[in-house]
This record gives structure tokens, sequence and C-alpha cells, in this order.
């Protein structure tokens, strides 16, 4: 029985291969074979990004070859000019052998099962969220955290400060700045993750409500600039 692929060397050809790819990690079985090893010399170049599943493919049998190598042997297969042909060992063993009927060819682009198409989806979100956070941006913020008055213990201040702690956010340098009649400000920089973290809300939720507001008379954003 033979598995045939369209050539992906053109537009067409890669199209299909990264449909096939959707659900596979390898061009046949469980592991890295001579099988994938024969269809990534027969490519002419790196996938475009665009082929996501065949770029993923592609990078994986990259890394193997830096790292390790490929040694499985696979189910062997056949590259031509416009095909690839994956046979099944005993084909490839047995070279008298009688070629296999048509009918006995299998369409790699059939309808999928329910496990196939569920773990397309799981891929395709992981894919999505992938994406989602390359393009989330992070902003540097530097806020003025006031004190009540001049007795107020700036070193504890500056402790409530730094300790909230969340998702997207890391504080960065600081320092006290003289404001008059013997009172200092605490100057400190943020770096955050904007779809993470809000700089109201921040403010709001924990340095206006008890028990930092016993420290903290007012905080104010000095500066807001994306990175």
């Amino acid at each position: 029985m033979a598995v045939v692929l369209s050539n992906f060397n053109s537009e067409a050809g890669l199209k299909k291969l990264d449909e096939y790819l959707l659900t596979r990690s390898y061009i046949s079985g469980y592991l890295a074979s001579k099988d994938d090893m024969a269809v990534y010399t027969a490519l002419s170049s790196a996938p475009k990004p665009s082929y996501v599943n065949v770029t993923r493919w592609y990078d994986h049998i990259s890394a193997l070859l830096r790292s390790s190598g490929v040694t499985a042997v696979g189910e062997g297969v056949k590259v031509e000019s416009s095909a690839c042909s994956v046979a099944s060992t005993s084909e490839v063993a047995d070279q008298k052998a009688p070629a296999a009927d048509d009918d006995d060819d299998v369409d790699l682009f059939g309808e999928e099962t329910e496990e196939e198409k569920k773990a397309a989806e799981e891929r395709a979100a992981a894919v999505k969220a992938s994406t989602k956070k390359k393009e989330s941006g992070k902003s540097s913020v530097l806020l003025d955290v006031k004190p009540w008055d001049d007795e107020t213990d700036m070193k504890k201040l500056e402790e409530t400060v730094r300790g909230v702690k969340m998702e997207g956010l890391l504080w960065g340098a600081s320092k006290l700045v003289s404001v008059g009649y013997g009172i200092k400000k605490l100057q400190i920089m943020m770096t955050i993750v904007d779809d993470l973290v809000s700089v109201d809300n921040l403010i709001e939720d924990h340095f206006d409500v008890e028990p930092a507001n016993e420290y903290i008379q007012s905080c104010d954003i000095v500066a807001f600039n994306k990175i």
C-alpha cells in the first residue's frame, strides 16, 4: 500500500503538506525517521512562515539534525520531482513485488476523525494564543508615590509598593525626591504588559486601600511610554 503526497515545492503542494502535518508530528510514525529526512532534503528551501505546520515540522527536524540526528528507519520514502511516495517497509524490501493497485492508495486528505479534529482545534488554539502573546505590547511607566508627611517611613512605603505582584508587572529602579518641608516622595519605574496590567486599576486596588494607604497619600503617573 502506497501513500502519495503531491509536489511540496509548489504552492499547492506545500498547502497539502501543511494540511497533512496539521495533526501529525512526523511524515510517518511517532518518531523522526528517514521518511522525514527524504522530504526535508527534497524541499528546495525553508517553507514560508504562513505554512505554520510545515514550518513547525521543518524547524523541529532541523533542530534534531543539529543535535542528535535522525536514526529511525521509517516506512520508506521515494522522492521524485513531482511527488513524494511513502511505501510500506515490505514494498521497499521486496523490489520484485508487483505494483499495488490504485485502489490501495490512501487518501491522506480525506475526512478527519473526531480525534484528528480535536487535535487540530487544540493546535490552532495554541498557535493563536502564541501569536497573541507575541503581539502584546509593553510599556514603561514612571510613578510618583507621595507620603502623608515627613514622619512617614519611606522604607516601609517602598516595600509596600514593591510588594504588589501580578503577572505582567516588573518593578524597576527607584529614588527619593525632595518636595520641600522635609518631605520626600518615591519615584519608581515599572514595566508592564499592556494586555495584563492596568495602571489605574493597580493604583485603585492596591495603593488606595488598606494597609497601603497608611503610608501612601497619593500616586500619580509621571510618564507612560510604549516600548
